[in-house]
């Protein structure tokens, strides 16, 4: 259907004055940038009142047992280090040339990515926490042969700005033609698959538990590591106090059942498993905002003993 007029002028404009302050923000000093996104951050914590809303409702749901204070505090930290990430990938020019040491890849971490990969490629899982931007340009730095599959963005100026962060040869746009068949090509090169499986989107999923409740999960990241016969991994990157990141990984052993579903929704439950684990220990760097249950399962899987499918 094709977009009125008056909103493709509206989208123009908001894409070009976007992009425009993005170029500017990276020619200030960086240190400056990085307080400029704190503090922006805080200040879209109090003016953005739906998302403030949004995650302290969801910050409740996962942790019923903190104080409104202290869901209140994470959530300010939240907005604060979005500010501070979307500052870091403005300064990307100057980030580049010290990528290794600013993005610390720990040897035991880069040792197990080369370890688990056994000719069939290895997926790895990841979620909205931290820079996950930073996280995957850190191992294509690192020289890992790896894709992010991703989704093309309304906007084909965003779009391009995700390939420049990326890598224009480094994305898999969900739902392009020929995505499944570039996708499997990864595995047969023995290469790295990137997803992130941390949200409730209009993709085929599965109900699995996340911070005590069922939450409709993409399920591709499962699907293709079992038909490739591929290895699995977490992969985490978390914001230093001392400044810059470190990246962990964690290997995700294959499911036990041999039922293709039962197997999909075992691997799907403890991939989320170990998101959700990451997320407990930096809680304030997860997009609480995101309406993470905002899809119900039937009511009679309620209980998540069973494996339940669906498309959002």
């Amino acid at each position: 259907m094709s977009v009125p007029w008056p909103k493709r002028i509206r989208r123009f404009l908001r894409a070009y004055a976007v992009l425009a302050l993005f170029w500017l923000l990276g020619r200030i000093p960086f240190s400056l940038a990085l307080r400029l996104g704190k503090w922006g951050g805080r200040l879209a914590f109090h003016l953005f009142g739906r998302e403030r809303r949004l995650a302290l409702s969801h910050l409740a749901l996962a942790f019923p047992e903190w104080s409104e204070t202290e869901r209140r505090a994470v959530a300010r930290r939240m907005f604060e280090s979005l500010g501070i990430s979307a500052m870091e990938l403005a300064q990307l020019r100057k980030l580049d040339p010290v990528l290794e040491d600013y993005v610390r890849l720990p040897k035991e971490a880069e040792d197990l990515l080369h370890r688990i990969r056994r000719g069939c490629g290895v997926v790895m899982v990841t979620g909205h926490l931290g820079n996950w931007e930073l996280l995957f340009r850190r191992c294509l730095r690192a020289g890992f042969d790896a894709y992010a599959v991703g989704k093309e963005s309304h906007d084909p100026r965003f779009t391009a700005l995700m390939e420049r962060i990326r890598g224009a040869d480094r994305v898999i746009w969900r739902g392009a033609p020929g995505a499944a068949r570039q996708m499997l090509q990864v595995f047969r090169k023995d290469g790295y698959l990137s997803l992130l499986i941390d949200q409730d989107t209009k993709v085929q999923g599965l109900f699995v538990p996340f911070f005590g409740r069922l939450a409709h999960t993409p399920r591709a990241a499962a699907d293709l590591a079992l038909r490739a016969g591929a290895s699995v991994a977490a992969i985490f990157i978390r914001r230093l106090p001392e400044g810059g990141h470190e990246i962990s990984v964690e290997e995700i052993p294959p499911p036990r059942s041999a039922d293709p579903e039962t197997a999909a929704w075992e691997l799907t439950a403890e991939m989320t498993k170990r998101i959700e684990a990451a997320i407990r220990r930096s809680p304030h760097e997860w997009v609480w905002m995101h309406e993470r249950w905002k899809t119900r399962p039937p009511a009679e899987n309620e209980a998540g003993n069973s494996p339940v499918s669906a498309v959002a």
